[in-house]
């Protein structure tokens, strides 16, 4: 990958202003002054976009902030209420998320993911009644 200077994108832009003293004129904006900003925003965004690209190769492709956490799976209780299951190192963590607030309810040992197929969706007053017998023998 051949690099780009600066001075070869900007290069095209060094003969704008002999291009608004030739236009005609006309009331509103000169068309050499409006073909200088489009081009300028052009070059901006270019460089914009150049450097999310060079941000993200020197990275090694991973987004910001993700480290070593991964979203395994998650459950919508209801519109705006979620529990997750996330990775984070070798533990796995159920998190519920609501408006406001998020707060871990469980943690594990990482294990292994059955297939989604052996995964049969239990009614929720199952899962509750399992859930709140639990909670009655820790305590």
């Amino acid at each position: 990958m051949r690099p780009i200077s600066l001075l070869s994108l900007a290069a095209p832009l060094a003969g704008l202003p002999s291009l608004a003293l030739a236009a005609d004129p006309a009331p509103g904006v000169p068309s050499g002054a409006f073909l200088q900003a489009v081009l300028g925003l052009i070059l901006i965004i270019g460089l914009l976009l150049l450097f999310a690209f060079l941000a993200r190769h020197f990275l090694g492709g991973k987004g910001f902030g993700q480290g070593n956490l991964k979203l395994l799976g998650g459950l919508a209780l209801g519109p705006r209420e979620r529990i997750v299951l996330v990775e984070a190192g070798d533990q796995w963590l159920v998190v519920g998320i609501v408006p406001g607030q998020i707060r871990t309810l469980h943690s594990m040992p990482k294990g292994e993911l059955p297939p989604a197929a052996a995964m049969s969706p239990l009614p929720f007053s199952h899962w509750m009644q399992k859930f709140s017998e639990r909670r009655g023998h820790e305590q």
